[in-house]
């Protein structure tokens, strides 16, 4: 945009970002912002033309949005409120404290208001929550032109018009889909209907989960897919690119509580160190109060560890191997149920295949751990002792038990955590590795008691 198209009242700090930025994308015009303080972007947005400084705002990947809003003047904020996707402008409301988000609500007009209230009073994480209200509907009585002449009216204030949709003239219900490219193909006396999708449009309730929107959109290959009430009545769509940035949200936050950690909820260098602290020290005390109960097993154990010092030269092996194979079935669990592939109802599937596979998972690392033993001794890299087979059998025993339960619990702390209405991400690795360090140990010295007993023990 040429900076010359400013308003008189534009200050430097709005000029040399459009001077420094002519030739950016949208995309790298948010980046610029995001690096600058809320303050300085409310200046430079305030000072912008409208419908530039709209598509910045509107843009989710703008950090602060809602910030910026609430120091911007509150005629300029209403003005750029009224440019922005309600959908847009209700995720940013809903980030302020109650008496900015009262302010700046009551400056839009109530037309605007009464969209956006109905947006805010979805739950989280459903089909209301992410649609917007701004789509492109026609009566079934018109044709093929008038809605061409419609689309070409209204296109600049829809979120999409690749999708268009047909209601019942009379009640207002969804009858069907066209798409824009049939439309533009179809005679333009015809009527709308002899271009629409044949059969019942795929749509969503407005308390659908948003995995299950993003499932129904990929299995049916949409841009867009229409929201409707219990009567029929469409209520707004979700866009491809509304499931993607919220879908992406939940990744990192999944990705992060997969880590051992509460989410952080801001981008990693935008979170102040009292905050990082926060969010992993709880995490970190209450799997450091699960390693001590390592140190109670080998407590529990120390007159064997006494006998046969050999055995705790394979305790890291042994707790690794049980704390890796747990962590492997928690990843493809949590995936699986993410994804669909898998229900609450399938967990006796899952124990059913996870139990062999755990038993011949340990059975290969078992009969490595054991040529190990054999080898070492064998060649003279180290002494064993003279039980050094059933030191070998051991091993290979015990990680047998370990790898299997390592496994089998790895996989079904998900389905637990899900019956108990918990997020799945939150048995991440390192709480299942700990939770199998401790019983690891357990079966490592039972087994070891049971083959060295009247030997090493």
């Amino acid at each position: 945009m040429n900076i010359n198209r400013f308003p008189l009242r534009a200050g430097n700090a709005a000029r040399a970002f459009m001077t420094n930025n002519k030739v950016a994308t949208i995309a790298e015009r948010v980046e610029s912002l995001n690096a600058l303080a809320p303050a300085e972007v409310s200046r430079i947005l305030s000072r912008m033309p409208q419908e530039y400084a709209v598509n910045i705002l509107d843009r989710p990947e703008l950090r602060n949005a809602s910030t910026v809003l609430a120091l911007i003047d509150r005629a300029d904020a209403a003005r750029l409120l009224h440019g922005m996707s309600n959908d847009r402008v209700a995720d940013v409301l809903l980030e302020l404290d109650t008496d900015t988000r009262t302010r700046l609500f009551n400056s839009l007009e109530e037309p605007v208001r009464v969209a956006i209230q109905h947006l805010m009073g979805y739950p989280a994480r459903t089909a209301g929550s992410i649609m917007t209200t701004e789509f492109v509907s026609v009566p079934g009585n018109w044709t093929v032109e008038q809605t061409l002449a419609h689309v070409r009216h209204v296109e600049r204030s829809r979120e999409t018009v690749y999708a268009i949709y047909v209601l019942d003239e009379n009640s207002g219900a969804l009858l069907h889909v066209v798409t824009l490219r049939r439309l533009i193909t179809g005679e333009p006396d015809a009527s709308i209907l002899t271009v629409a999708q044949k059969g019942t449009p795929v749509a969503a309730d407005p308390l659908m989960k948003q995995e299950d929107v993003a499932r129904l959109i990929r299995k049916h290959d949409l841009l867009a897919l229409p929201v409707v009430d219990d009567h029929g009545l469409i209520l707004g769509i979700v866009t491809v690119d509304d499931v993607i940035d919220t879908m992406i949200a939940d990744t990192t936050d999944g990705a992060q509580r997969f880590g051992g950690m509460e989410a952080l909820g801001k981008p990693y260098m935008k979170i102040s160190f009292g905050g990082m602290i926060r969010k992993r020290a709880g995490w970190l005390c209450a799997l450091f109060l699960g390693e001590m109960l390592t140190a109670s097993a080998m407590q529990h154990f120390e007159g064997e560890l006494e006998k046969a010092v050999v055995l705790t030269l394979f305790i890291p092996l042994i707790m690794s191997s049980g704390g890796n194979s747990g962590s492997q079935a928690t990843s493809l669990i949590i995936r699986a149920l993410a994804v669909g592939e898998l229900k609450l109802s399938d967990w006796w599937k899952v124990l059913l295949r996870e139990l062999p596979t755990g038993v011949v998972l340990g059975a290969i690392l078992g009969l490595v751990g054991m040529l190990r033993v054999f080898f070492w001794q064998s060649a003279g890299l180290y002494d064993y002792g003279p039980h050094w087979v059933l030191v070998g059998i051991t091993v290979f025993a015990a990680l047998i038990g370990i790898v299997t339960f390592g496994s089998v619990s790895g996989s079904m702390l998900p389905f637990v955590l899900q019956r108990l209405k918990l997020d799945p991400a939150t048995a991440s690795a390192p709480f299942v590795a700990t939770l199998v360090d401790v019983t690891g140990l357990v079966i490592y010295f039972s087994v070891a008691l049971m083959i060295l007993t009247g030997t090493l023990l």
